[in-house]
């Protein structure tokens, strides 16, 4: 019977793992440092992780481990090199989140050119109910119909977020961070035309060599002054000290961000000193957390421990 180790359960938000559990002898951490990772993986054949970095020391180091499993879509924290060259396929999670992260996406657009959470707030610290006045205007909201949507990867998610876009009344366009060129049914750009073009650009690729960094200072300034810049991807795509002062510098109007460079961000990240907060909806790497895409994601992870099983005719 197979040992499969689940680093950091956490992330799963006390989901219900009895499929998983079901595979083999199962053994759960609720949350694992990098210092605990070889004891804990030592005797593992089945190493499931979210967020916990895998690297080629580690995956060298672990004579029994024959798969790895990502609880989630992006594998960056694993070394995939080393794990190839030792035999050991890394199978993630697709498509379970699609929804939920498109969603946010484009609830985030309408948060921000809704001006959400001032008006919110507004309301809630007293300042309404000792106005004078029915209606506030401090800051003018602007509509979601009939701005243009720029897409930054149009995998699965940039494609349901590009649908959900045009059923709003958007219209829509992208730019293929591989190149590769296909029939699709919106227009392609190049980086520089679509982040000129677009009233609203989201990111919606992995981190890898060609899209880390992929937004800087010279980006943004190609950007409309009145554009909202939403990051729903990778913290690496975005340089965060060039957001923060395209949003000081109003080079940019706003912007919707869920991942940064490092999770949990630090308190000196400069995002969290932006002059104006309500330029910036941030929210801690839970844009795919809904909890119909948690249950998707533990019946990806059983599918991929049974799918491994039955090519390699492993039987309990």
């Amino acid at each position: 019977m197979l040992n499969i180790v689940f680093l950091d359960g956490y992330s799963l938000n006390d989901a219900d793992l009895s499929a998983v559990k079901a595979l083999g002898n199962y053994t759960g951490y609720d949350f694992t440092t990098p210092e605990q990772v070889l004891e804990r993986a030592a005797e593992a054949d089945v190493l499931i992780v979210n967020k916990v970095k895998i690297t080629a020391n580690i995956i060298n180091s672990l004579p029994r481990l024959k798969l790895i499993c990502e609880a989630a879509t992006g594998i960056d924290n694993i070394d995939t090199t080393a794990a190839a060259a030792r035999g050991i396929p890394v199978l993630n999670a697709k498509g379970y989140s699609t929804y939920s992260v498109a969603e946010a996406t484009l609830g985030g657009a309408i948060a921000m050119l809704r001006e959400v959470t001032y008006y919110d707030t507004f309301v809630k610290d007293g300042r309404y109910s000792v106005s004078s006045r029915l209606f506030n205007y401090d800051r003018p909201t602007r509509r979601l119909y009939g701005r243009r949507w720029g897409v930054i990867g149009l995998g699965a998610i940039g494609h349901t977020v590009a649908g959900m876009a045009e059923a709003f009344g958007c219209e829509v366009a992208y730019h293929s961070i591989s190149g590769a060129k296909r029939a699709e049914k919106y227009p392609e750009k190049s980086l520089d035309e679509l982040l000129a073009w677009a009233d609203i650009v989201s990111i919606h690729s992995p981190l890898n060599d060609k899209t880390r960094g992929l937004i800087g200072k010279a980006q943004l300034k190609r950007m409309k002054h009145d554009a909202i810049l939403i990051n729903v991807a990778r913290g690496g795509i975005v340089d965060e000290k060039a957001l923060a002062d395209a949003l000081d510098n109003d080079t940019i109007a706003g912007a919707v961000i869920d991942v940064f460079s490092n999770e949990p961000m630090s308190a000196e990240n400069p995002l969290l000193h932006v002059k104006d907060p309500y330029k910036l909806l941030l929210s801690p790497h839970n844009a795919w957390s809904a909890k119909e895409s948690i249950n998707n994601l533990v019946a990806a992870i059983a599918e991929n421990i049974i799918s491994f099983k039955r090519d390699n005719s492993i039987n309990d």
